[in-house]
Parts: structure tokens; C-alpha cells; sequence
């Protein structure tokens, strides 16, 4: 989920706090009065018809009974998503059930840490956490975390709604652990994607120019050199537009835990290191992990993995060579969220690997890259994929913050607290909260009336999350047995050689052999059951490289031809399917 670094807010502030004591719930609350006016006055549009958003908010007080008076406490990371379930469902679904929730928002690296003292502790910090379906492997390996599936048919059958429509949520396969069962609710949801200015790309002169130069048309790339192409040709020959000097691509460098997300969110997938398979590729997955069944076994090339593979250190230089040769001299040193609101400046052509959470902030009006009619100058479209990508890969980065229960959690509180994390999904507001925060969690939601009615204004969002390409946009998969643990290793390897302490491979060689490490230690402790690692032993790479799929033999030809598609013809055939 997207990482910003804001201050903590609390409903606990607007409600008080009783520090999880049990208070009466106020004796003249009329809850059906209170579901109505939040019916008539917040929950609109909704795909449910007004009388069966009461039904379900009607199920809501009477299955909130037993736990009236109660106060739970629930955290998640600092987005407008969970901005507005924190000050608005949160005292909603108070004055419905007669429940008080604290809603904190935190940093996501806080977040984690909070779960993970959880955890190891037993102490029950929260009762509910909103945190990366990317820690799918950790949470069902270790059995700290409760398994929904039995949750919902057990201790939490009366508290679960018959209205909840699992099928309905286009994450559900992202929070589903290899033995089939479902450990997180799909909260909010968004994927990394193709940016582009698409007046810049309309502009006959500017295409005629690139036809001329490079022999094919400028429109979306589909390969990586066609995305180095247009990134050269903006910043080298087109250089300025309106007098401003403008850059072929953004991205960031700074040594920092963000510089990991960038790879571990799918820069080695979209490259194509990993094998076939979706959500995830088996063996082995966009980390370069491989599994033999569901236990990790490697992922040093000499283990049968892909860390530091031809296709892993061809990923890392191109991120290397397209910073400093493309993007704005500032990025080098700048973070993800330094780096996110850059190209709303209007200086930037194209952005191969950009969040779609940042849509809210790139559609305000008086922005440069918004027309005077509110429609947005630029668009978002499938990213491109490298030499080493194949047919039935997954393609990029998709996101699923989502509702994560644990053991340690007394049972009335994590009764409660499922109560509510089904109450801001629920249909009755789902809708009305993508509309806020743009981070679709339901399918009815994406193609609803309310959906159509503002896609001009999205620049594909709607699109995208229509056609039949958005499943092969993943989280980080089953994989990788220890997120919190493994993700750390990341960015200080890739910082290594960002700033030319390294070369790109001797960084990932160093990674794939930490990453080795944490796995080895996780097999030696025993923590992890039958899925927890069982490394191969090492061999020589080559027996490895020589095997058909992941990792892969380094390429004769890694810049082929480029190759694009123009933008409306693309829309056009996501429409067709």
C-alpha cells in the first residue's frame, strides 16, 4: 500500500477514549433512525436499492448487540481511503451498532511494526489491522493470524454477514494462503501502472518527429525499448515544451526503505524474472524465490532461484541507467513520496511504474496536467514489460491493503472488531468510499453507473480495473515466508548500486545470499510448519540457467525492437473483451 509519512489521527479523538473498557451504550440511541440518515445523507450512490442498504445496516445493530457499549481499537496506514473511514464510517458505524472504534492512522512501517510486536508478544496492541496482503506467506505460516475461512464458519459465523459476497471482491485471491484458505479482507486496493502525458503523445509534430528518429510510432509502449526509447527521446531531442525543460521518465533513488518497494512491488516481475502464473509465478515468483510445493528452497541461482539472475541484474541496471539519464536531476535524491506528486507538475512525459492511489491528488483542479473542463491531460495504461517477460507473467504491482485478525486478540474484541471491518466494505458504503479515496475493492463497484459517470475524469482507472488485464497486476505472493524480515534486505542492496558502491550484480548476489540466509535461519528454527523453507542445496548455476523457465539465461539481444499501441485502440480492444 501506497507509503506516506503522516502524523497519527484518531476517531479516538472525536469519541474520547476509555482505554478498551466496556461503557453502556447510550440508553435513547435509535439505531434504525441513525442507519437511515446515513442511508439518505453519506451512503449515496450505493449499488445496493435503498431498502436493501437497510437491510444489511438492520443486520449490522442486531448482530452488534452483544458487543454495544464496547470499544475496540483498529489501525492502518495514513491514505484518504482509511482518512475516511476514520472520520466518517468509523462514527457511522457507532451510532448503527452502538460500537466506539478508534481508528488510528500510522505510517505503514509503524504499522508493521505494531503487528509484529503483536505477535511476538501476545499483548493485544489492536484488534484489527489494515496491513499488505504482501505478508500473505508470513501470516499463514506462522499461525498467529486467524484463518478467515475458519473464522467465519466458527467463532465468527453470528458476526459475519450474510451479505459480505466474497466472490465479490476483486482481491480475494491476494489474501488467499497456499492452503486455500482466506486470511485477510480486501480493504482498498490499487495497482501500479503506465503514466503518460496524452496530449504530448497527440501532438502530430511531436509524433511526426518520433516516427522520423525511430522508425515506429510513438504511443503506449509495450516492451522496455520502446519505454527507453520515448524516455530518450523526450529528454534528449524534444527537451522542452512551452518554454520548460521536460524529462522522458521519473523514478527515485534515495537510500531509503521506499527504494525497496520499488523492486519488491514488481520491477522483477514486469522484467520478467520470475515464471509463469497468476496471481503469483511457480516456481518461482517476481522476488526470484523459488518453492518446491509450498516451502521455499532458494533464491541465489545456485538454489534454483532468480535474485540475482540475468534477468534480476538487467532489471536493476536499466533502473539505474533510466534515472540518471532520463528523469530530473533531483530524483536521485528523492523517496517515494518525495517522488510521487512530481509528475502533477507537468514536466514529466511518462512514468513507467506509477501508483494509481495517486489519481485523487492528480485530477485537482489548476493542477498543469489538468485541462480547464476537469478532464486530465494525461492517461494510465498497462505498463510495459522486458525482454525476459512471457505470456501468462504476472505484468506488474497491485495492492491489496486488507483486514488482518490475530490469535492473541481476546474473542469479543476480535468479534467486534470483524464487525466493523465488514461494515467499511460493505456494500451499502463500498461504493461511496471508491468514490473518495479511488481504491476499488468490489467488482460491482468498478462497474456501476456512478463508475462510468466519472471515468472521463480518471484517465483509465475505470478502464483498466474493467478490462481483463488487471490479473495479471499482483501483490507480492505466497512465497516469501517472512515479508517484514526479507523486504529489509532490499533496499539497502539496490541502494548499493544506485549510488555506484556496487555493480548491479554484485548487489543482487548479495541480496539473493542474505535473502538465503533469513531462509536458511527460518528452516533451522523449525517456526513455519510444513510450508516453512527447505533449501535446495546450492550446484552450479548453469544446471539451474539450463532448466526451461525461472531463472533464465541471459539474453544475446536485451534491447529488441520497441513496440507500441496507440491509446484509444487499446481502450478500445479492454472494451471488446
Amino acid at each position: 500500500m501506497i507509503r506516506t509519512a503522516l502524523t497519527l489521527v484518531s476517531v479516538g479523538l472525536l469519541f474520547g477514549c476509555d482505554n478498551g473498557t466496556t461503557q453502556p451504550a447510550q440508553p435513547d440511541m435509535d439505531y434504525a433512525a441513525n442507519a437511515q440518515r446515513w442511508i439518505t445523507e453519506e451512503f449515496t450512490p450505493s449499488t445496493l436499492s435503498p431498502t436493501e442498504q437497510t437491510a444489511e445496516m438492520t443486520w449490522f445493530t442486531a448482530a452488534a448487540a452483544p458487543y454495544r457499549g464496547m470499544t475496540i481499537n483498529v489501525v492502518s496506514e495514513t491514505l484518504t481511503t482509511h482518512e475516511y473511514e476514520s472520520e466518517t464510517l468509523a462514527r457511522a458505524f457507532y451510532e448503527i451498532t452502538g460500537i466506539k472504534v478508534n481508528h488510528d492512522l500510522i505510517q505503514e512501517g509503524d504499522v508493521i511494526e505494531k503487528l509484529q510486536t503483536q505477535m511476538q508478544s501476545g499483548e493485544n496492541v489492536y484488534d484489527a489491522y489494515v496491513n499488505d496482503s504482501d505478508l500473505i506467506g508470513t501470516h499463514s505460516r506462522y499461525g498467529y493470524v486467524i484463518a478467515l475461512s475458519d473464522f467465519m464458519e466458527g467463532e465468527g459465523k453470528a458476526v459475519t454477514s450474510p451479505t459480505l459476497d466474497l466472490d465479490d471482491f476483486i482481491g480475494i485471491s491476494f489474501t488467499t494462503g497456499p492452503d486455500g484458505k482466506i486470511y485477510q479482507l480486501p480493504d482498498q486496493q490499487f495497482a501500479n501502472l503506465y503514466w503518460f502525458r496524452h496530449d504530448w503523445f497527440s501532438d502530430p509534430a511531436i509524433q511526426a518527429q518520433f516516427e522520423a528518429r525511430y522508425g515506429y510510432p510513438l504511443g503506449v509502449p509495450v516492451n522496455w525499448s520502446a519505454y527507453e526509447d520515448i524516455a530518450e527521446f523526450f529528454t534528449d531531442h524534444v527537451q522542452q515544451i512551452d518554454g520548460q525543460k521536460i524529462y522522458g521518465h521519473m523514478d527515485y533513488g534515495k537510500k531509503d526503505p521506499s527504494l525497496g518497494w520499488r523492486f519488491t512491488d514488481a520491477w522483477l516481475s514486469m522484467a520478467g524474472a520470475g515464471d509463469s502464473g497468476i496471481p503469483n509465478g511457480l516456481p518461482v515468483d517476481e522476488w526470484g524465490i523459488r518453492v518446491e510445493g509450498c516451502r521455499p528452497a532458494g533464491s541465489s541461482v545456485s538454489r534454483g532461484g532468480a535474485a540475482n539472475g540475468p534477468a534480476a541484474v538487467y532489471a536493476l541496471q536499466k533502473y539505474i541507467d533510466w534515472l540518471k539519464r532520463y528523469a530530473p536531476p533531483q530524483a536521485g535524491g528523492m523517496t517515494f513520496s518525495e517522488a510521487g506528486p512530481v509528475p502533477a507538475q507537468g514536466q514529466i512525459a511518462q512514468q513507467i511504474f506509477w501508483y494509481t492511489t495517486f489519481t485523487a491528488d492528480m485530477i485537482k483542479e489548476g493542477l498543469a496536467v489538468v485541462n480547464t473542463d476537469g478532464t486530465p491531460k494525461w492517461r494510465m495504461a498497462p505498463s510495459p514489460h522486458g525482454p525476459y517477460w512471457s505470456e501468462g507473467m504476472k505484468l506488474g504491482y497491485q495492492d491489496t491493503g486488507a483486514w488482518t485478525l490475530l490469535e492473541s486478540t481476546p474473542l469479543p474484541r476480535r468479534q467486534a472488531a470483524w464487525l466493523y471491518a465488514q461494515f467499511v466494505t460493505a456494500k451499502t458504503v463500498s461504493l461511496k468510499k471508491t468514490l473518495v479515496g479511488l481504491t476499488p475493492i468490489r467488482d460491482s463497484d468498478i462497474r456501476s453507473q456512478a463508475m462510468t459517470e466519472m471515468a472521463p475524469r480518471l484517465g483509465g482507472l475505470v478502464e483498466f480495473y474493467r478490462s481483463p488485464a488487471r490479473v495479471a497486476w499482483t501483490p507480492t505472493g505466497t512465497n516469501v515466508p517472512d515479508y517484514p524480515k526479507l523486504a529489509q534486505l532490499w533496499w539497502a542492496n539496490v541502494a548499493n548500486a544506485v549510488s555506484g558502491e556496487s555493480t548491479a550484480q554484485a548487489a543482487m548476489d548479495s541480496l539473493a545470499e542474505q535473502q538465503d540466509k533469513v531462509l536458511e535461519r527460518l528452516q533451522r528454527h523449525g517456526v513455519q510448519g510444513a510450508c516453512g523453507p527447505q533449501l535446495n542445496e546450492p550446484r552450479d548455476p548453469q544446471y539451474w540457467l539450463a532448466q526451461p523457465g525461472s531463472p533464465k539465461a541471459k539474453l544475446a539481444q536485451e534491447k529488441p525492437q520497441g513496440m507500441t499501441v496507440a491509446y484509444d485502440l487499446l481502450i478500445k480492444s479492454w472494451q471488446a473483451e
